[in-house]
């Protein structure tokens, strides 16, 4: 029940990704275990001397798999009497596998009440039962029972379910419970090896192996898909069990989609480790808020922008929204800035950003290194902190006056742009104190997906308020203009090659 709507959920989203186009849904049921290294000294977890040498994955499930644990949540449910088709053919003998029962003869559906359970993996990250998986696992759940390799069962009580991040954390009533290490998932790189330990039939793990293909994606709206792509060909109810390094240090939680219900393929992904602390963080008293940088959303730059802005690569997070009264407005941070790195670690993709910033406790003071107006600058800004009410969202170089409004007329011949100064009702209507809405859009503006009722906030990080502006700052440009715009209360910045 559970992992199905999640399953639909992701599969949406990686088809208008286009992942299904570009990674393998049919992966390999296991991986060769005779490179093995050698076992180490017994009790000890050896890390790889060199990339070459695979870890010894046996000590590791040895150690390791009795902290995976098998989960059973359970909630009343009304539904049709058969599983929709679309999810599991219920007359194919696969169905058996899935469901634990031998195939039966069709029957009308009906509509009865009854009783659904929805099954998965977790593990233990603390002695005293605290407990990480999958939010699909337990939302919604009446009840939810625990099962340990070692036969013993304890009632679970949800504690945190994050539907955002996919993460929940669930608590048992125990002590002295073997647990795994949390490793830091912003360093995992494409191609490296990968284990992972689940818990499906209650008493007993299943493992399997393979490597990252993927640690992120960008979506069409610009968006970053939040998961690491992996080859592995995970068990069903392997949802929520771990993912480990080469080093023996869990590095996400696994999730799996299926987006073929006739052949079943594995598309397998998995939640960043750092993204479950960020939730975990959560249950801590000190803790102010969630960790991250609050009031702040940022974009990736690619090729155009990175000419346009003046940078020597596409590489960064580029700010698009600050939010005042949050602690990235207190710390001077702007609509514009580059984002380069956060404390010692370097921000090659926007989504790095609040991976690094995930891993630091909530209050922890730290750096951002960032360009601004092609000049690198440093500032500090404190992780989680709880600000002031957001108020309207700032933009580069607001005016405490609105500019008066002026007719449409058409913006330099370079950029292939109409516009005209937002009037009162079309600042009331979007919550801006000044922007220029686009009327008509050709020639460059077009083909960097400008639209017809955009609305242009900047050029190169100077805000516009009349067309002399626009005119000004297009003078100036050489190759490329940075263009700042809103679109349905959505704010990117696109590049404007000049002709």
């Amino acid at each position: 029940m559970f992992r199905r709507t999640l399953n639909r959920t992701l599969l949406h989203a990686a088809v208008v990704a286009g992942l299904l186009g570009g990674c393998p849904c049919l992966l390999p049921t296991a991986l060769a275990a005779g490179n093995a290294s050698p076992k180490p000294a017994e009790g000890k977890l050896v890390a790889p001397a060199n990339a070459t040498t695979p870890s010894d994955f046996p000590t590791m499930v040895e150690r390791y798999g009795p902290a995976v644990v098998h989960i059973r949540a359970t909630a009343p449910e009304k539904q049709t009497s058969a599983p929709p088709p679309e999810d599991i053919g219920p007359h194919d003998p696969i169905a058996a596998f899935f469901s634990g029962v031998a195939p039966q003869s069709p029957e009308p559906q009906r509509n009865i009440a009854r009783v659904t359970t929805g099954t998965g993996s977790g593990f233990i990250i603390s002695p005293d039962g605290l407990i990480l998986t999958t939010a699909h696992v337990v939302d919604q759940s009446d009840e939810v029972t625990v099962s340990l390799t070692d036969r013993r069962e304890f009632k679970g009580k949800v504690l945190v379910v994050d539907t955002d991040s996919d993460v929940a954390v669930i608590q048992i009533d125990a002590a002295t419970l073997p647990t795994v290490k949390l490793g830091d998932s912003s360093r995992v790189r494409v191609g490296e090896q990968v284990l992972t330990i689940g818990s499906p039939d209650r008493y007993q793990n299943t493992v399997t192996t393979g490597i990252v293909s993927a640690t992120s994606r960008l979506l069409p709206d610009g968006s970053s898909f939040p998961f690491f792509e992996t080859e592995v060909a995970a068990s069903p109810d392997n949802s929520g069990g771990p993912l480990f390094d080469r080093a023996g240090d869990v590095i996400g939680i696994d999730v799996q989609v299926y987006p073929d219900a006739e052949r079943y393929p594995s598309l397998t992904f998995a939640i960043p480790i750092n993204s479950a602390n960020k939730v975990r963080a959560q249950l801590q008293p000190q803790s102010n808020g969630p960790a991250g940088i609050a009031g702040v959303e940022v974009q990736d730059v690619g090729p155009g922008l990175a000419v346009a802005i003046g940078l020597k690569r596409p590489a960064g997070a580029l700010v698009n929204i600050v939010t005042p009264g949050t602690p990235a407005a207190a710390s001077g941070l702007r609509p514009g800035d580059v984002i380069t790195q956060i404390g010692d670690r370097t921000i090659a993709r926007s989504a790095e950003l609040s991976q690094y910033a995930a891993g630091l406790q909530p209050g922890t003071k730290t750096t951002l290194t960032l360009i601004r107006g092609q000049k690198p600058m440093t500032i500090e800004i404190i992780i989680g902190a709880p600000g002031a009410t957001p108020s309207a969202v700032q933009t580069p170089g607001a005016a405490s006056n609105p500019a008066p409004a002026q007719s449409a007329s058409a913006a330099p011949d370079r950029l292939g742009l109409t516009m005209h100064p937002l009037n009162n009702d079309e600042k009331r209507a979007n919550d801006l104190p000044e922007g220029m809405m686009v009327d008509q859009v050709t020639g460059p503006a077009a083909m960097a997906g400008i639209r017809t009722g955009d609305i242009v906030l900047s050029f190169n990080g100077e805000l516009i308020e009349s067309l002399e502006q626009a005119s000004a700052v297009e003078e100036k440009a050489k190759k490329a203009i940075s263009v700042l715009i809103q679109r349905q209360n959505a704010r990117r910045f696109v590049s404007v090659t000049l002709r």
